[in-house]
Protein backbone atom coordinates (compact mmCIF):
# COMPACT_ATOMS: atom_id res chain seq x y z
CA UNK A 1 0.00 0.00 0.00
CA UNK A 2 1.22 3.05 -0.57
CA UNK A 3 0.94 6.09 2.13
CA UNK A 4 0.19 9.21 -0.32
CA UNK A 5 -3.75 8.18 -0.01
CA UNK A 6 -6.13 8.78 2.25
CA UNK A 7 -7.15 6.20 4.76
CA UNK A 8 -10.06 4.52 6.69
CA UNK A 9 -11.05 1.15 8.14
CA UNK A 10 -12.79 -1.75 6.30
CA UNK A 11 -15.17 -2.87 9.05
CA UNK A 12 -16.75 -1.53 12.22
CA UNK A 13 -15.06 -2.06 15.40
CA UNK A 14 -16.63 -3.03 18.87
CA UNK A 15 -14.81 -2.31 21.87
CA UNK A 16 -16.50 -1.80 25.56
CA UNK A 17 -13.97 -0.91 28.81
CA UNK A 18 -14.27 1.56 31.18
CA UNK A 19 -13.68 5.50 31.64
CA UNK A 20 -10.53 6.19 33.69
CA UNK A 21 -11.87 9.25 35.13
CA UNK A 22 -15.93 8.98 34.81
CA UNK A 23 -15.10 5.12 36.00
CA UNK A 24 -18.33 4.25 33.54
CA UNK A 25 -18.71 1.38 31.11
CA UNK A 26 -18.90 2.49 27.93
CA UNK A 27 -19.56 0.88 24.48
CA UNK A 28 -17.11 2.34 21.27
CA UNK A 29 -17.91 1.78 17.74
CA UNK A 30 -15.55 3.05 15.17
CA UNK A 31 -17.16 3.15 12.30
CA UNK A 32 -15.40 3.72 8.36
CA UNK A 33 -16.11 7.51 7.27
CA UNK A 34 -15.71 9.36 4.27
CA UNK A 35 -12.96 10.64 2.66
CA UNK A 36 -12.18 14.23 3.29
CA UNK A 37 -14.73 13.64 6.76
CA UNK A 38 -11.58 13.29 9.30
CA UNK A 39 -11.69 12.25 13.02
CA UNK A 40 -15.39 12.90 13.87
CA UNK A 41 -16.67 12.03 17.11
CA UNK A 42 -20.42 10.70 18.28
CA UNK A 43 -22.20 10.59 21.48
CA UNK A 44 -24.97 7.94 21.05
CA UNK A 45 -26.50 8.50 24.67
CA UNK A 46 -27.49 12.51 23.91
CA UNK A 47 -29.91 13.52 21.70
CA UNK A 48 -29.10 13.44 17.86
CA UNK A 49 -28.74 17.11 16.70
CA UNK A 50 -25.81 17.82 20.10
CA UNK A 51 -24.18 14.62 19.59
CA UNK A 52 -21.54 15.63 16.79
CA UNK A 53 -17.81 16.86 18.42
CA UNK A 54 -15.36 17.31 15.57
CA UNK A 55 -11.66 16.22 16.97
CA UNK A 56 -10.14 19.20 16.47
CA UNK A 57 -7.70 20.83 18.63
CA UNK A 58 -10.01 24.03 18.89
CA UNK A 59 -12.58 22.36 20.52
CA UNK A 60 -9.80 20.93 23.69
CA UNK A 61 -11.47 22.21 26.83
CA UNK A 62 -9.70 21.51 30.23
CA UNK A 63 -6.96 19.00 29.12
CA UNK A 64 -5.86 18.54 32.44
CA UNK A 65 -4.70 14.52 33.19
CA UNK A 66 -6.55 13.96 29.74
CA UNK A 67 -7.71 15.60 26.37
CA UNK A 68 -11.19 16.27 26.56
CA UNK A 69 -12.85 18.02 23.29
CA UNK A 70 -16.41 19.69 23.71
CA UNK A 71 -18.85 21.09 21.46
CA UNK A 72 -20.79 24.14 20.95
CA UNK A 73 -23.42 22.23 22.78
CA UNK A 74 -21.45 21.72 25.85
CA UNK A 75 -21.32 18.12 24.87
CA UNK A 76 -17.76 16.49 25.78
CA UNK A 77 -15.84 13.36 25.22
CA UNK A 78 -12.80 12.74 26.86
CA UNK A 79 -9.64 11.15 27.19
CA UNK A 80 -9.26 10.76 23.30
CA UNK A 81 -5.68 10.79 23.56
CA UNK A 82 -4.51 7.10 23.57
CA UNK A 83 -7.60 6.43 20.29
CA UNK A 84 -6.41 9.38 18.42
CA UNK A 85 -2.18 8.09 18.21
CA UNK A 86 -3.69 5.10 17.33
CA UNK A 87 -5.14 6.76 14.31
CA UNK A 88 -2.62 8.83 13.40
CA UNK A 89 0.35 5.95 13.83
CA UNK A 90 -1.59 3.36 12.05
CA UNK A 91 -2.96 6.30 8.90
CA UNK A 92 -6.50 6.49 9.99
CA UNK A 93 -7.30 9.75 8.65
CA UNK A 94 -11.19 9.04 8.24
CA UNK A 95 -13.26 7.55 10.85
CA UNK A 96 -16.45 8.03 12.65
CA UNK A 97 -15.98 7.66 16.73
CA UNK A 98 -19.49 6.48 18.19
CA UNK A 99 -19.71 6.21 22.12
CA UNK A 100 -22.47 5.95 25.00
CA UNK A 101 -20.86 7.66 27.43
CA UNK A 102 -18.59 10.86 28.22
CA UNK A 103 -14.98 9.02 28.38
CA UNK A 104 -13.15 6.82 25.55
CA UNK A 105 -12.82 3.71 27.46
CA UNK A 106 -8.60 4.19 28.91
CA UNK A 107 -8.45 -0.08 28.23
CA UNK A 108 -4.75 -1.09 29.90
CA UNK A 109 -3.54 2.18 29.79
CA UNK A 110 -1.93 2.27 26.31
CA UNK A 111 -2.90 2.36 22.50
CA UNK A 112 -2.53 -1.38 22.37
CA UNK A 113 -5.65 -2.38 22.20
CA UNK A 114 -6.82 0.03 20.13
CA UNK A 115 -4.35 -0.63 17.57
CA UNK A 116 -4.67 -4.69 17.41
CA UNK A 117 -8.49 -3.61 16.97
CA UNK A 118 -7.71 -1.57 13.78
CA UNK A 119 -5.68 -4.02 12.20
CA UNK A 120 -7.46 -7.16 12.35
CA UNK A 121 -10.68 -4.66 11.12
CA UNK A 122 -8.13 -4.18 8.36
CA UNK A 123 -7.54 -0.85 6.75
CA UNK A 124 -9.20 0.90 3.19
CA UNK A 125 -7.23 3.33 0.95
CA UNK A 126 -9.42 5.88 -0.10
CA UNK A 127 -9.46 8.18 -3.71
CA UNK A 128 -8.49 10.95 -2.40
CA UNK A 129 -4.72 12.37 -1.63
CA UNK A 130 -3.37 12.46 1.93
CA UNK A 131 -2.68 15.86 3.05
CA UNK A 132 0.20 16.99 5.39
CA UNK A 133 0.83 20.39 7.40
CA UNK A 134 4.43 21.55 6.49
CA UNK A 135 5.58 23.45 9.47
CA UNK A 136 7.64 26.71 8.24
CA UNK A 137 9.14 28.77 11.08
CA UNK A 138 9.42 27.72 14.22
CA UNK A 139 7.37 28.40 17.24
CA UNK A 140 8.06 28.17 20.67
CA UNK A 141 5.36 27.66 24.03
CA UNK A 142 7.09 29.05 27.61
CA UNK A 143 5.41 28.31 30.87
CA UNK A 144 8.30 28.84 33.92
CA UNK A 145 10.48 25.57 33.30
CA UNK A 146 7.90 24.02 31.02
CA UNK A 147 8.55 24.44 27.25
CA UNK A 148 7.38 23.55 23.86
CA UNK A 149 8.46 24.18 20.44
CA UNK A 150 7.92 23.21 16.28
CA UNK A 151 10.08 23.72 13.71
CA UNK A 152 11.07 22.86 10.27
CA UNK A 153 11.47 19.29 9.26
CA UNK A 154 11.30 17.60 5.69
CA UNK A 155 8.80 14.73 5.30
CA UNK A 156 8.70 13.04 9.22
CA UNK A 157 7.63 14.10 12.34
CA UNK A 158 10.55 13.67 15.59
CA UNK A 159 9.05 14.08 18.90
CA UNK A 160 11.97 14.90 21.44
CA UNK A 161 10.39 14.68 24.71
CA UNK A 162 11.50 15.06 28.42
CA UNK A 163 10.47 14.30 31.57
CA UNK A 164 11.68 15.81 35.02
CA UNK A 165 10.26 14.48 38.40
CA UNK A 166 12.13 14.04 41.74
CA UNK A 167 9.96 10.51 42.11
CA UNK A 168 13.65 8.57 42.34
CA UNK A 169 12.58 5.96 40.06
CA UNK A 170 11.47 8.30 37.16
CA UNK A 171 13.84 11.03 37.74
CA UNK A 172 14.59 12.85 34.46
CA UNK A 173 14.44 10.91 31.15
CA UNK A 174 14.35 11.91 27.70
CA UNK A 175 13.39 10.01 24.79
CA UNK A 176 13.28 10.77 20.82
CA UNK A 177 10.63 9.34 18.42
CA UNK A 178 11.18 9.55 15.02
CA UNK A 179 8.42 8.21 12.94
CA UNK A 180 10.54 7.16 10.04
CA UNK A 181 12.26 4.72 11.89
CA UNK A 182 8.68 2.36 11.71
CA UNK A 183 8.46 0.47 15.06
CA UNK A 184 5.96 2.39 16.94
CA UNK A 185 5.58 -0.87 19.16
CA UNK A 186 6.97 0.78 22.21
CA UNK A 187 4.62 4.09 21.96
CA UNK A 188 1.23 2.22 21.17
CA UNK A 189 2.73 -0.04 24.42
CA UNK A 190 3.46 2.11 27.11
CA UNK A 191 0.76 2.67 29.95
CA UNK A 192 -0.37 5.85 31.66
CA UNK A 193 1.38 6.24 34.86
CA UNK A 194 1.01 8.38 38.19
CA UNK A 195 2.71 8.54 41.31
CA UNK A 196 0.86 6.59 44.85
CA UNK A 197 1.03 9.80 47.01
CA UNK A 198 -0.95 11.69 44.00
CA UNK A 199 -3.81 9.38 43.82
CA UNK A 200 -6.02 11.03 46.92
CA UNK A 201 -5.81 14.64 45.31
CA UNK A 202 -6.69 13.17 41.96
CA UNK A 203 -9.87 11.43 43.83
CA UNK A 204 -10.44 14.31 45.27
CA UNK A 205 -10.77 16.36 41.80
CA UNK A 206 -13.99 13.30 40.87
CA UNK A 207 -11.39 11.65 38.66
CA UNK A 208 -9.59 8.67 38.27
CA UNK A 209 -12.86 6.57 39.39
CA UNK A 210 -12.23 4.43 37.23
CA UNK A 211 -8.29 4.01 37.72
CA UNK A 212 -6.68 0.34 38.84
CA UNK A 213 -3.28 -1.66 38.22
CA UNK A 214 -5.15 -2.86 35.59
CA UNK A 215 -4.67 0.45 33.95
CA UNK A 216 -1.96 2.47 35.02
CA UNK A 217 1.06 1.97 36.22
CA UNK A 218 1.60 3.76 40.17
CA UNK A 219 5.15 4.54 41.11
CA UNK A 220 5.79 4.39 45.07
CA UNK A 221 9.06 6.15 46.03
CA UNK A 222 11.40 3.73 44.27
CA UNK A 223 8.79 1.19 43.49
CA UNK A 224 6.24 -0.16 40.68
CA UNK A 225 3.55 -1.57 42.19
CA UNK A 226 2.17 -3.43 39.62
CA UNK A 227 3.16 -7.09 39.82
CA UNK A 228 4.92 -7.22 36.25
CA UNK A 229 6.89 -3.80 36.14
CA UNK A 230 7.60 -2.01 33.30
CA UNK A 231 6.88 -3.21 29.90
CA UNK A 232 10.55 -1.68 28.82
CA UNK A 233 12.98 1.42 30.10
CA UNK A 234 11.62 3.87 28.47
CA UNK A 235 7.84 3.52 28.73
CA UNK A 236 7.65 6.64 31.37
CA UNK A 237 8.47 8.88 28.58
CA UNK A 238 7.21 7.13 25.73
CA UNK A 239 4.03 7.13 26.80
CA UNK A 240 4.02 11.30 27.12
CA UNK A 241 5.26 10.77 23.75
CA UNK A 242 2.02 8.82 22.79
CA UNK A 243 -0.06 11.42 24.33
CA UNK A 244 1.32 13.98 22.58
CA UNK A 245 0.85 12.33 19.06
CA UNK A 246 -2.81 11.78 19.90
CA UNK A 247 -2.84 15.39 20.66
CA UNK A 248 -1.18 16.30 17.39
CA UNK A 249 -3.74 14.49 15.44
CA UNK A 250 -6.04 17.20 16.27
CA UNK A 251 -4.37 19.59 13.88
CA UNK A 252 -6.46 17.93 11.46
CA UNK A 253 -4.04 16.14 9.25
CA UNK A 254 -0.48 14.83 10.16
CA UNK A 255 2.69 17.22 10.56
CA UNK A 256 5.97 17.76 8.83
CA UNK A 257 8.09 18.73 11.58
CA UNK A 258 10.44 18.34 14.95
CA UNK A 259 8.51 18.48 18.62
CA UNK A 260 10.92 19.35 21.32
CA UNK A 261 9.51 19.53 24.91
CA UNK A 262 10.37 19.51 28.55
CA UNK A 263 8.03 18.64 30.70
CA UNK A 264 5.07 18.69 28.73
CA UNK A 265 1.57 17.75 28.31
CA UNK A 266 -2.06 17.94 26.99
CA UNK A 267 -2.30 21.62 28.07
CA UNK A 268 1.22 22.61 26.55
CA UNK A 269 0.51 20.93 23.28
CA UNK A 270 -3.23 22.10 22.51
CA UNK A 271 -1.41 25.80 23.28
CA UNK A 272 0.98 24.91 20.72
CA UNK A 273 -1.06 23.90 18.08
CA UNK A 274 -3.40 27.00 18.79
CA UNK A 275 -0.26 29.52 18.53
CA UNK A 276 1.28 27.90 15.40
CA UNK A 277 -2.27 26.91 13.46
CA UNK A 278 -3.52 30.74 14.27
CA UNK A 279 -0.77 32.51 11.78
CA UNK A 280 -0.90 30.97 8.45
CA UNK A 281 2.52 31.85 7.71
CA UNK A 282 4.01 29.14 9.96
CA UNK A 283 2.59 26.40 7.81
CA UNK A 284 1.38 24.75 4.61
CA UNK A 285 -0.60 22.33 3.39
CA UNK A 286 1.19 19.87 0.99
CA UNK A 287 0.61 16.41 -0.42
CA UNK A 288 3.23 13.66 -0.46
CA UNK A 289 3.84 13.72 -4.04
CA UNK A 290 4.44 17.29 -3.87
CA UNK A 291 6.88 17.18 -0.98
CA UNK A 292 8.56 14.30 -2.82
CA UNK A 293 9.14 16.06 -6.34
CA UNK A 294 10.67 19.12 -3.92
CA UNK A 295 12.81 16.71 -2.49
CA UNK A 296 16.24 15.88 -3.12
CA UNK A 297 15.70 12.61 -0.84
CA UNK A 298 12.48 10.47 -1.34
CA UNK A 299 12.73 9.02 1.04
CA UNK A 300 9.80 9.37 4.01
CA UNK A 301 7.88 8.11 6.94
CA UNK A 302 7.64 4.90 7.10
CA UNK A 303 4.41 2.64 4.77
CA UNK A 304 1.91 2.91 7.54
CA UNK A 305 1.24 -0.74 8.86
CA UNK A 306 -1.91 -2.44 8.21
CA UNK A 307 -1.22 -5.77 9.42
CA UNK A 308 2.86 -5.44 10.81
Amino acid sequence: MSSNLQKTIQSNIKIQGVGLHSGLKGNLCLKPAPANSGIVFKRTDVDNHKSIIDGSYKNVSSPILCTKIVNSHGVSISTIEHLMAAFYGEGIDNILVEIDVPEIPIMDGSSFDFVEAIRSAGIEEQKSTKKFIKVLKKVEVKEGPKYISIEPLANDLIIDFEIIYKNPLIRTRRHEFKLSNGDLNSIYNSRTFCLYEDIDQIINQGLAKGGSLDNAIVVKENKILNDNGLRHRHEFVDHKILDCLGDLMLAGHRIFGHIKTSQGGHQLTNILLRDFLSNKSNWAIETLEKNLKNAEDASYIRPFAVNA
